[in-house]
């Protein structure tokens, strides 16, 4: 009897020697003469246990993890095939405390399936969504959206459904959807981890977004780091286009929608929507002026939904379940859920998906296990290079958007990236500012210059060069970053640097050259 094995083939758990471990498993049952079938998944996020093994038992599927080439022997000799026990089992996959505390919706199928496999992902309730909005036509399909409360999983949170609806009532010959999957945030991969464990579900999301406002050309916008999810995406539209979901009269529909994947070269100003189409239409990657906005005048000058992946791929099961279902979950203006991704020192991190309200003590102690190095926590960064540093007494914030804004933060793509007390966070802050001085795209003044400024002002305070003058400077230079930067980019970029001057004012005190925080 052939054994059905999972072992992930994305590019976390190749990171950490899966294809090793792979190949071992094939030598293995080869050598014993045991029939396997070894199936590549994604990743499930539990990254402190990959390569994470799971075999398929009458009772289940139970996990071994982590699980090197030389532990493939010792896992036959105890009964790996049948379920045998091992230091390394888990148990029921689905039994991890990680797992089971999870609320997953957008990312339900990553680990559970085949990502290659089109047959897998309709088995597992895929192409639901795209059936019910066919059914229920484009008009109820844009209130749907609207009325599930979706916003934008991206920086600006901004209403999904009010979005699309700009589109679909703009009259043009041609429209165009979008996806941003340009994710550079720092601390971020839940978009990597589901174009690698899960493609399918960004096509139909996509499809879907195309129905509704009448699109019928798309444009998936990935960047050239991420050629592990280039491929899965690849072969994705590959086949749906061969078994009739995309192209013409998709599933009998009459709707015509097709895709075309593009490779961005790494800029991370890229990941701004109007720089994004700049580069998609052959051009430097530089932000336009608005108006017109996108959704009115986007791509090659057509009205264009633009949404990252976790918006899109989120759109299908709110079709299939329905508006109120989503919506049910969540708090206040932040309805659903959002795949959080928790970063840096953290004992476990990886992907957890929950319903927006959960507190960052919670992700940090109860999900994440607290520091990888067993000191306490002092800060977090939340929402990316961008994003506020944040400090203990802001742990029992809830994750939700105007919660974060309420304390001078943002959510952006859902990244935490966790800080023992050995932070230094004024190099943190002058981080902040290099990176915006290296990644600017120059357009506009307050970015490109400011924040070269901005590396300048926080090197002669941190060494004592009128602290007082210094500080006030750098204030006022953020200020000017904030109100006259022309996007995100040169606006955001203050977040950090006054968060970790106003909550650790401490780290901003001269030192002697080459001592480090202890």
């Amino acid at each position: 009897m052939t054994v059905r094995l999972y072992l992930p083939g994305d590019a976390s758990a190749l990171s950490v020697g899966a294809e090793q471990t792979a190949q071992a498993l094939i030598a293995e049952a080869r050598q014993r003469g045991s029939e396997i079938e070894l199936i590549r998944n994604g990743s499930r996020g539990l990254f402190w246990l990959e390569p994470l093994l799971e075999v398929v038992t009458p009772g289940g599927r139970l996990a071994y993890g982590p699980v090197t080439a030389e532990d493939v022997a010792g896992l036959f000799d105890a009964g790996l095939l049948q379920g045998g026990h091992h230091p390394l089992a888990l148990g029921p996959t689905e039994e991890i405390p990680w797992l089971k505390r999870q609320r997953r919706l957008t990312c339900a199928r990553i680990g559970l399936i085949d990502p290659a496999s089109l047959s897998d992902f309709v088995a597992h309730g895929g192409y639901r969504g795209l059936q019910q909005a066919f059914a229920i036509g484009p008009e109820e399909t844009l209130k749907t959206v609207a009325d599930s409360g979706l916003r934008g999983r991206g920086g600006a949170a901004f209403a999904t459904g009010r979005k699309w609806r700009t589109v679909a009532e703009t009259p043009a010959t041609q429209k165009y959807i979008v996806c941003n999957a340009d994710e550079g945030d720092s601390g971020t991969f839940a978009d990597r981890l589901l174009l690698e464990g899960d493609p399918f579900a960004l096509i139909e999301g996509m499809t879907i977004a195309g129905f509704a406002t009448g699109a019928t050309e798309g444009y998936i916008y990935l960047r050239c780091e991420y050629p592990h999810a280039a491929r899965a995406l690849s072969q994705a539209i590959a086949t749906a286009r061969s078994e009739g979901h995309l192209g013409e009269n998709i599933l009998g529909s009459g709707h015509h929608f097709d895709l075309q994947l593009r490779l961005g070269a790494g800029a991370y100003i890229c990941g701004e929507e109007s720089a994004l189409l700049e580069s998609l239409e052959g051009r430097r990657g530089q932000v336009r002026f608005r108006p017109p906005l996108p959704a009115v005048k986007g791509l090659f000058g057509a009205p264009t939904v633009v949404n990252n992946v976790i918006t899109l791929a989120s759109v299908p099961t709110i079709l299939a379940e329905g508006a109120d279902s989503y919506r049910a979950l969540g708090s206040g203006q932040s309805r659903g859920t959002l795949p959080i991704q928790l970063g840096g020192n953290i004992r476990h991190g990886g992907l957890i998906e929950l319903p927006f309200g959960v507190t960052l003590n919670e992700l940090l102690h109860d999900h994440g296990g607290g520091s990888a190095s067993g000191r306490p926590i002092r800060a977090v960064q939340v929402g990316g290079p961008l994003g506020a540093y944040h400090p203990v007494s802001q742990f029992d914030t809830a994750i939700d958007y105007e919660a974060f804004a309420a304390i001078g933060g943002m959510l952006g793509h859902g990244g935490i990236v966790v800080f023992d007390d050995s932070v230094d966070l004024a190099e943190q802050a002058r981080h902040a500012m290099a990176f915006c001085a290296h990644e600017s795209c120059g357009k506009c003044t307050p970015c490109r210059i400011g924040s070269t400024r901005g590396v300048e002002v926080i090197d002669r305070l941190r060494a004592g060069q009128e602290p007082l003058a210094q500080q006030a400077l750098l204030r006022d230079l953020c200020h000017t970053l904030t109100h006259a930067s022309l996007c995100g980019l040169g606006s955001l970029t203050p977040y950090p640097v006054l968060s970790a001057l106003d909550h650790f004012p401490e780290d901003f005190q001269p030192r002697p050259v080459g001592s480090t925080v202890q």
